[in-house]
């Protein structure tokens, strides 16, 4: 396998990992069960500020990098 395509399974992994931290900071997704989830709730309430600004970052940045590695690819 091209170490090309295994640098664009990473950047897509990192704009997942992104993607899902800024839904996490938002409250739609919901992870755990019972006392675990009520943990999780209280997390996410003391810090969704930094995480969605985090999330958002990290998603961007990676969706860029996919798209300029895909004109790198395809040209």
């Amino acid at each position: 396998m091209n170490y090309s395509i295994i640098g664009l399974l990473i950047e897509l992994a990192l704009f997942a990992c992104g993607a899902y931290l800024y839904l996490y900071a938002r409250g739609i997704v919901r992870p755990g069960t019972g006392e675990a989830r009520q943990r999780a709730e209280t997390f996410r309430r003391d810090n969704a500020t930094w995480m969605r600004f985090l999330g958002l970052a990290l998603a961007a940045l990676m969706l860029v990098n996919v798209v300029l590695h895909l004109r790198e690819l395809l040209a």
